[in-house]
Order: C-alpha cells, then structure tokens, then sequence
C-alpha cells in the first residue's frame, strides 16, 4: 500500500464532500432555488444537468446512456493511469492530481448512473448531475462594435458547477502549470535506463 494512502485519501474525501454536498441539496431545496452566500458572487443554486461539467449538455436519452458508458470507462482508464503512475513512482504532485481528476469525475458518475434509482425519477444511467455552486463575479454588457455578441448582456462566471467539477478543473489546470516540473523527473530516468542498457 506504500504510495496509495495519500491519493485514496484525497479521493476518499473528495467523493465524501461532494456526495454530501449533492445529498444536502437534494433533499433540502427545489429546483432552481438558490440563496445567497456572498451577495451576488457566490450563490448557492440548485439545477441539474443531463449533460456533462459546468451543465454541458449530449444530446438525448442514447446521448445520455453513452455518456454515463463513456464516463465510466474513462474513469477506469484513469484509474489504471494513477495505479501505473504510483507504481512507477512518478512526481507525487502529478499522481495526487490524477487522484482529484479520478475523484472528480467518479463523483458525477454516481449521479448519472445511480440518482435516478434513488430519487425515483428516472432508470439506471439516466441520472442528472446535481450542481450548485454559482458565482456570477461580473455582469455587464458587450460594446456595441463587439463582434457578434455586440450590445448583448455577458455574465462572467456563467456556468453552475459542484465540487466534482472542481476537482477535475483544478486537476487538470494544475497538471498544465507544473507539466515541466512532474514530467521532468520522468525524462531523466528514462534517459538514465537508455544509459544502463548501452552500458551492458
């Protein structure tokens, strides 16, 4: 178990907060009801989603089946990539990042794939994704010369999210700041078996 107890605890309590987070939201508001946190940056607002991160939606019920099938295979995929990098002993930022990305998008799948059975409104794989974080920063409207938007409202951040969102969104933004930093290690020793097998 050496190298797995850092990210299964991430993972662990990634999927225990935004489990809790949806099942709190579930059974304590309606539909499209919302509070305020913060003014109007940070509301706290119920929708769902058939679709994918940040309300993304994929067409229809066969688009919805397939994805929650996709979701599921790129999930086991993932974890394949994070047992293979614990194993290899790769930069331990890089593996508690694929840890969050793992977390996060096992945590939309138990929606999508179980919250229809539980809340009765729907078959298994056809459950929506519960979000509720909201934080419209910025209101405005475009310039009128703006190109196609021109004179059109914009809200700046638009989009609903949960924690399992986030968690892939920060996975993947923080795997692309420091890629030089964990894939660096990695180069080297390959470089270094490359050196040993012309040796031999």
């Amino acid at each position: 178990m050496k190298g797995y107890t850092k990210p299964l605890l991430l993972i662990f309590l990634v999927l225990l907060a935004d489990q809790a987070s949806k099942t709190w939201i579930k059974t304590n508001m309606y539909l499209g009801q919302e509070f305020k946190i913060l003014g109007d940056w940070f509301i706290i607002h119920f929708t769902e989603n058939n679709g994918m991160a940040f309300g993304l939606e994929f067409g229809g019920e066969f688009g919805k089946l397939a994805l929650s099938l996709f979701r599921i295979l790129a999930v086991g995929g993932i974890g394949y990539a994070l047992h293979y990098m614990i194993q290899r002993k790769y930069h331990r930022g890089l593996i508690l990042n694929v840890a969050l990305i793992f977390a996060g998008a096992l945590g939309n799948i138990i929606d999508s794939v179980f919250y229809g059975l539980i809340y009765k409104y729907e078959t298994l794989f056809h459950g929506r994704v519960v979000d509720m974080l909201y934080f419209p920063i910025f209101k405005g409207t475009f310039p009128t010369w703006f190109p196609v938007w021109g004179g059109e409202p914009f809200e700046f951040f638009r989009p609903v999210f949960n924690l399992a969102d986030a968690a892939i969104s920060v996975g993947v933004i923080t795997i692309l700041i420091f890629q030089k930093t964990y894939f660096k290690e990695e180069v080297k020793d390959e470089i270094g078996i490359n050196n040993e097998s012309v040796e031999d």
